[in-house]
């Protein structure tokens, strides 16, 4: 096996391991709100449903969390024994925010989880809301933080390449946390992560009311998930524009792909509804397009062209001739560093080196490259383009469906009219996979439409991975599926086993010895 060989395994572990921790964050993020909110009624009305509702939906949390912890600390090694030059040359920046999300956010969040489960009756009731509610705040921070390093990858800012420690150090630390990429990814995931919340309790509720148990219960989970589900899916929405916008700023490639879009249009451009990409072509067949609506969303002019991707291909050969500059200039410095002419042409082309390691990838000695190699390399940044295109259109019709549902949903609580709409109830419990579709479809786009960078322009993916054998990687990647995928099945029969079980298990007069007693019946 050769070089890419090495390299498609390790995308495709870290691909599959990220989105099988994909589908227990979000569940995460939504639950821990929700709590607070069940919670928050129970402090202030004292009825005591209020608080079984907190306790049961939070043993179906504690699981989903548990889960999720195992799944994210073996990502975190990945780095270390998969990508192990990506993390000598980044890993000033990028550590820095993930030391601070465990410092930060997952230990407060790890730390009250505990408080939370064992001090119902060892706290006030106010100090337990309290608890709750920093136990989603340290949720929501430890997003936070891993997407602040995420979004550095997708635009990074705040840093620059030091030529004589050969790595890419902070230059400021205020502009990555500030970074506009990461906190757009981050508004937009962690309401996602609401959504995906919202219909979960949805479902599990409409799943009580379709056979008549735990009615009052059901009836009032369902209530908070349709009023928090609507506001959360309004904004994923909203806040997807904002995602939309600041890719169109700082990403425009992964735009040009996304809408498969090869030739620049006059402004404002339009939105392609329905089409079939051919990359082979450089055309979209069969096309359905909105008129203006792609340029209000991408540049909020109606005068700003967007790029299409054949443009974007002739910047990217322009940049790459720029970066033999800096690449040629580095070489000088290593061999005298007192060379000030070669550090002056670097500094000039600095934002230009990643360009030219691009040609790594078709030769050794890219300072020897031809004019087809330096071709070859820009038509590299083009990543695939139908399965973002499509991906991205499921995604968001996904999105404006929860809207309705949410709505529906909101309607029936508000008129009362829940346990007499049986075909509503079903089709929210038929609907229950569909947001972490959604969710694991907008990692897809987000990281498949950045390629062929690790960093944006900085570092391209082939170069980053450490120097192992594909015998090596193809071994743990057979691991890590096995493990995942255990762990995945072990939640499943956990939720499932709690949810036939009920609200009756976190009853107050409910003991250990009958919970271990029906255990086995709820398994039958």
């Amino acid at each position: 096996m050769n070089t890419m060989d090495v390299v498609q395994l390790s995308r495709l572990q870290f691909g599959l391991t990220a989105m099988y921790h994909f589908l227990f964050v979000p569940l995460t993020l939504g639950l821990s709100i929700l709590l607070g909110v069940m919670e928050s009624v129970y402090v202030m009305t004292g009825r005591e449903i209020w608080r079984q509702m907190t306790k049961f939906w939070g043993l179906l949390f504690g699981i989903n969390f548990a889960m999720g912890v195992a799944t994210g600390i073996t990502m975190e090694f990945q780095f270390g024994m998969n990508w192990a030059y990506y993390s000598h040359y980044v890993g000033d920046v990028f550590g820095a925010p993930l030391a601070i999300e465990g410092l930060m956010a997952f230990f407060l969040e790890a730390t009250f989880i505990g408080l939370f489960f064992f001090g119902w009756d060892k706290l006030s009731k106010v100090g337990h809301l309290a608890v709750t509610w920093l136990v989603a705040l340290g949720s929501n921070l430890s997003a936070l933080w891993i997407l602040i390093a995420n979004g550095w990858m997708q635009h990074p800012v705040g840093a620059r390449f030091n030529p004589d420690t050969m790595r890419m150090e902070v230059t400021d630390f205020s502009a990555v946390i500030l970074n506009p990429v990461a906190q757009a990814k981050f508004v937009h995931t962690v309401s996602a992560g609401y959504v995906t919340g919202s219909v979960f309790v949805l479902a599990i509720s409409a799943y009580y009311l379709l056979r008549g148990r735990h009615v009052e219960l059901a009836k009032r989970s369902m209530t908070v998930a349709a009023s928090f589900g609507l506001a959360a899916a309004l904004s994923v929405v909203v806040l997807g524009d904002e995602s939309g916008y600041t890719a169109g700023e700082n990403q425009k490639m992964k735009i040009a792909a996304i809408e498969s879009m090869w030739n620049t249009e006059k402004a404002p451009a339009s939105f392609t509804i329905f089409g079939l990409p051919n990359q082979a072509t450089h055309r979209t067949d069969d096309d359905i397009e909105v008129p203006w609506m792609l340029g209000l969303i991408v540049t909020r002019s109606i005068n700003t062209t967007v790029p299409g991707i054949d443009e974007l291909v002739a910047r990217a050969e322009t940049r790459i001739r720029a970066g033999l500059v800096a690449y040629d200039a580095l070489e000088k410095l290593h061999a005298n560093r007192a060379d000030a002419g070669a550090r002056v042409a670097l500094t000039a082309h600095a934002d230009d080196l990643g360009y030219a390691l691009l040609l790594k990838r078709f030769r050794p000695d890219i300072l020897n490259a031809t004019n087809a190699d330096v071709l070859a390399a820009a038509w590299s940044t083009v990543p695939a383009v139908s399965p973002l295109f499509w991906s991205f259109r499921i995604m968001v019709g996904l999105g404006l469906f929860f809207i309705v549902l949410f709505a529906v949903a909101f309607y029936l609580a508000s008129s009362r009219q829940l346990t007499s709409s049986p075909t509503f109830l079903r089709v929210a419990l038929l609907v229950l996979p569909l947001p972490w579709v959604a969710s694991e479809l907008g990692w897809f786009v987000a990281e498949v439409g950045r390629q062929p960078w690790v960093i944006e322009g900085v570092l391209p993916t082939f170069l980053a991975v450490s120097s192992l054998s594909a015998g090596n990687v193809l071994i743990t990647l057979v691991g890590f599926i096995l493990f995942y995928s255990t762990l995945l099945v072990v939640e499943i029969y956990l939720m499932v086993k709690t949810i036939r079980l009920g609200p009756a298990l976190v009853g107050p007069d409910v003991s250990a010895k009958s919970i271990a007693m029906a255990a086995p019946a709820a398994a039958e």
